[in-house]
């Protein structure tokens, strides 16, 4: 699907006018658990010229499409990319971390991504994958669980854990996230992940209640541990010598 992923982008740039400057994939086939009917998650940030941000009146900053062929698309111009990044938003963060890359502009990545990484802030990212967490953890409270709903608490749960332990980024690949469980139940989680790529999206489950048992543990002990935690680091004026700079590229 790559190149008509890529051949989508270059409409997108035509159309709209702008320039894509990083396309990725996000959701589960960048997490690394697809199932044979997932979609294409493509998500990008986009710039427009240099006068275009020059009004002074509001502007739609977001571009969203979707296709027949099962491409979900949605991309966040320069500015709103900004705004977000200097409050920490995970889902912007977790694009510079997919291992799926379907276009980047070189110059843009070192600049921003030493922004990001300064921006990111431990209590306010954890407290976002906590409130996922405890939403997809009530999901799975049946007898029979919809495998998607499981993998998605599993690695919120995960990534929550990731963020109070190490204190940085946590990575988007989800099977990198397995080194802070033990050797069983990683097991059972690699186990599923086989399963769920030869079972469509809708497919349940039956309930594994020692793995449940885990995620509530783990759950908890991310609401208790996060309270804690530090808070980004952004410069603003280092954010705006960034921004002219990439609007010069």
């Amino acid at each position: 699907m790559t190149p008509r992923i890529l051949e989508k982008i270059k409409e997108v740039e035509a159309t709209r006018g702008v320039e894509v400057l990083l396309a990725v994939e996000s959701g589960s086939r960048a997490w690394g658990f697809a199932s044979p009917d997932s979609d294409y998650d493509i998500r990008f940030i986009y710039r427009h010229e240099k006068d275009w941000y020059l009004s002074p009146w509001d502007k739609d900053e977001t571009i969203e499409f979707m296709t027949e062929d099962d491409l979900d698309g949605s991309g966040w111009d320069l500015r709103k990319t900004f705004h977000l990044l200097l409050k920490s938003n995970a889902a912007l963060l977790s694009w510079f971390y997919s291992p799926i890359v379907y276009t980047e502009n070189t110059k843009f990545v070192e600049l921003f991504r030493p922004l990001a990484d300064a921006c990111f802030s431990p209590i306010a990212v954890s407290y976002h994958y906590l409130s996922m967490s405890k939403k997809y953890l009530e999901a799975c409270r049946t007898d029979e669980v919809k495998l998607k709903n499981y993998f998605y608490c599993l690695r919120t749960a995960l990534t929550g854990k990731w963020i109070i332990e190490k204190e940085t980024v946590p990575p988007v690949l989800f099977s990198e996230l397995l080194v802070l469980v033990n050797h069983e139940t990683r097991i059972k989680i690699e186990n599923l992940i086989t399963l769920k790529a030869t079972k469509e999206e809708a497919y349940y489950h039956p309930n594994d209640w020692e793995l449940f048992g885990f995620l509530e543990k783990t759950i908890a002990y991310n609401e208790e541990k996060s309270k804690g935690l530090s808070g980004g680091k952004p410069n603003k004026t280092e954010m705006e010598r960034v921004f002219r700079e990439i609007l010069k590229m």
